[in-house]
């Protein structure tokens, strides 16, 4: 993997001080790559960016700004995560979906269409597939988004499959399932106070930060009544961007692969291996379902072990992703950098 990394230069990370942004960044500085960060900090925040990545205040629709950011730092990759990511903020603006998810991501690869192209991935969703009967998604399932967040992603891939076949740059479209957890080594984490990720709001409500832990839905046609959803952890899904880039840059094919563990966990089951780790129960309330959720959703993630056969997940088991969750959390309250 290395060796198809060598010459590849810097690498441009849009979104690299957001949740999973930063923790790819990490992950590139760990492999031993140059790391450059272009984030406009509306949804970030500046001290998830690693130190020794470069880091550059814009938007990723400033085509003149990307232009100089690539021929300063000699930037030989972009990692695009640089997004808006909340499914029921999207049913009610979908036009900000629509403006930052698509549009400002086409602007970004004109802008690098125009340099020549060069290994493009996308951070996707698992929201871009039609709802489905339990059972594992593969990439062949039919797309048909509920909500305007997972429309926008689709049509970013869309396009992106469209100029990278035009210009001959390769890419990938990465569809993330749920992202969960933090950096075990403590340097970053989900930072943002007002997330919407069911651990992270979990984590919060354990700790005092949130009265209670809303659980919406308990009537969906899943086992237990509660949404059943795909978690990987976060460093285990950064470290397949690492792999992804080494696979594009060694002549992989371009596509789009699912980002999963293949394994399902309910609500409930997240609640209960979140009680198990504190020793106690967790306060909770039933609330309506969400606008946009899907009962069920859980990766085929075939195709992704076949892509990345050098890469491993480390943090699989549930009880891991929901300590190093809990353990950010504490990190955050102690460091008082919530």
């Amino acid at each position: 993997m290395i060796a198809a990394l060598r010459d590849l230069g810097a690498v441009l990370i849009t979104g690299g001080a957001g949740y999973i942004g930063s923790h790819t960044a990490w992950a590139c500085l760990d492999a031993g790559l140059r790391v450059v960060i272009l984030d406009n900090l509306s949804t970030g925040v500046r001290h998830a960016a690693p130190p020794k990545a470069v880091f550059v205040e814009g938007a990723v629709e400033d085509r003149d700004l990307v232009h100089e950011v690539i021929r300063t730092y000699e930037v030989g990759a972009v990692l695009h995560f640089a997004a808006s990511t909340i499914v029921e903020e999207s049913m009610v603006d979908p036009d900000k979906y629509h403006r930052n998810n698509t549009l400002n991501s086409f602007r970004l690869m004109e802008a690098i269409a125009s340099l020549g192209g060069m290994p493009f991935i996308l951070s996707s969703t698992a929201a871009v597939y039609a709802p489905s009967p339990q059972g594992r998604l593969t990439e062949s399932a039919s797309v048909d988004p509920v909500s305007p967040y997972g429309l926008s992603k689709l049509r970013a891939e869309q396009l992106l499959a469209g100029t990278a076949s035009v210009f001959g740059f390769p890419y990938l479209a990465m569809r993330y399932f749920n992202v969960a957890g933090a950096d075990p080594l403590g340097r970053t984490g989900p930072s943002a106070r007002s997330a919407t990720h069911l651990l992270k709001v979990a984590v919060q409500a354990a700790l005092g930060l949130r009265p209670t832990l809303p659980i919406h839905g308990r009537s969906h046609d899943t086992p237990d009544g509660a949404c059943v959803r795909d978690y990987i952890h976060v460093s285990d899904l950064a470290q397949a961007h690492v792999h992804a880039l080494a696979h594009l840059a060694g002549g992989g094919a371009s596509g789009v692969v699912n980002c999963g563990t293949g394994r399902g966990a309910s609500v409930l089951e997240v609640v209960a291996a979140l009680e198990a780790e504190l020793g106690r129960a967790l306060p909770t309330t039933n609330a309506a379902a969400r606008l946009g959720d899907v009962a069920y959703a859980v990766a085929d993630e075939t195709k992704l072990r076949q892509l990345l056969p050098d890469w491993t997940p480390r943090y699989e088991d549930l009880g891991l992703i929901v300590r190093s969750a809990l353990a950010w959390e504490r990190h955050m309250l102690a460091h008082a950098a919530i």
